[in-house]
């Protein structure tokens, strides 16, 4: 049986490829749960977990799904699609309240959850640009998602190359979600991508203020 030994967290950054082409072997409802979960618990601002995600099996989805994302054959590949939303009015429809209840059960201080009644719907209903807040807010997740996937020995691929309007209609998406990313989850199918290197920390990180180097 596949995946009965997990990789470790930096084995799991180091060995992550974005897969090219699966093999469309099926991945036990264990995993994928697991896989899932793993993106449930990921932190939001405010605990709002402003997500929703779309899960993709069936192949006549799948084939829907790829026409929405340029004819990409990893879309009807890869044994699972999720597909990564934002809901820009989940905290009106019940996610503020729900969280604050939950928040009370794990010790929240009364006076912090009547503060964040008030604050919350202020800061969001305010906003001046709340699709990119929901991206950022899902992207923790979507990232959470994919480690998990690579932990328990599965290859992904995630997607931006996709027509969100054409997604939503596929999907049949309420108006006020926006698709963020998708995740293709699988095994992979030849060679694996080659290893395109990165940036080393001399030149991606500053120590203090921009342009001095930080020395570890």
């Amino acid at each position: 049986m596949p995946n009965l030994i997990e990789k470790n967290l930096s084995q799991a950054i180091m060995q992550r490829r974005a897969t090219p082409s699966f093999d469309g072997a099926a991945i036990p409802d264990g995993a994928l749960e697991k896989i899932l979960n793993a993106g449930l618990n990921a932190p939001s601002g405010y605990n709002l977990q402003p997500w929703r995600f779309v899960v993709v099996r069936s192949a006549e989805q799948k084939r829907r799904l790829r026409a929405a994302c340029y004819n990409q054959a990893k879309v009807e590949e890869a044994s699972v699609m999720v597909v990564a939303c934002g809901d820009a009015d989940g905290w009106r429809k019940g996610d503020l309240e729900e969280m604050l209840e939950l928040g009370r059960e794990g010790g929240m201080p009364e006076n912090y959850a009547e503060q964040a009644k008030v604050n919350i719907p202020n800061y969001l209903s305010n906003h001046p640009n709340l699709p990119m807040w929901l991206n950022r807010q899902v992207m923790i997740a979507f990232t959470t998602m994919m480690l998990m996937a690579e932990v328990l020995g599965y290859d992904t691929a995630p997607m931006e190359g996709f027509e969100a309007d054409k997604v939503s209609e596929v999907l049949k998406l309420p108006l006020s979600y926006h698709v963020v990313a998708l995740l293709g989850i699988g095994h992979l199918k030849g060679s694996d991508k080659f290893y395109g290197g990165r940036f080393s920390t001399a030149r991606m990180v500053f120590d203090e203020e921009y342009g001095r180097p930080l020395k570890l």
